[in-house]
C-alpha cells in the first residue's frame, strides 16, 4: 500500500516499496523507504542481484534480515514505486510468493522466525 498526498497521488513516504537505480557504480536496490531527506534516501531491502537467492534462503527456512542502507542523493538516478502493472505482479508480490514470507514483516526489519526442518 502506498501513502497518498492530499492530491490523491502516491508519494514516496516511509514504508513505500521502491526500486532504486543507482549510479557510480550502477546497481539496483529493492526495498521499503525508511527515510528521504535532501541528503539521500535510506531503504531497508536487498540488492536486486540477490533477489532470487534471498527468496530461496527464506523459502528454505534460513534466517535473513534485509539491510538498512543509505544512498546519497548524488547516486540516486531513479526511484520508482514497486507496483503491479495490469496482470504483471510487482517485485514485492513475486518475492512474497517465492519466499513464502509476509512482505511487510520482511521489509519492516523484523527478524524472520526460524522454522524447524
Amino acid at each position: 500500500m502506498e501513502p497518498e498526498t492530499g492530491s490523491g497521488q502516491a508519494s514516496f513516504g516511509r514504508g513505500t516499496v521502491v526500486l532504486i537505480t543507482l549510479n557510480s557504480p550502477r546497481e539496483k536496490f529493492w526495498g521499503a523507504v525508511a527515510e528521504i531527506t535532501v541528503a539521500g534516501v535510506a531503504v531497508r531491502g536487498i540488492d536486486l542481484n540477490s533477489f532470487d537467492d534471498c527468496a530461496r534462503l527464506l523459502r528454505a527456512g534460513e534466517p535473513f534480515t534485509p539491510g538498512l542502507v543509505f544512498f546519497p542523493m548524488h547516486r540516486v538516478e531513479r526511484m520508482e514505486a514497486d507496483a503491479r502493472s495490469g496482470d504483471i505482479p510487482s517485485l514485492g508480490e513475486r518475492f512474497a510468493e517465492k519466499a513464502g514470507v509476509d512482505l511487510a514483516a520482511f521489509l519492516g526489519g523484523r527478524p524472520q522466525p526460524e522454522t524447524t526442518r
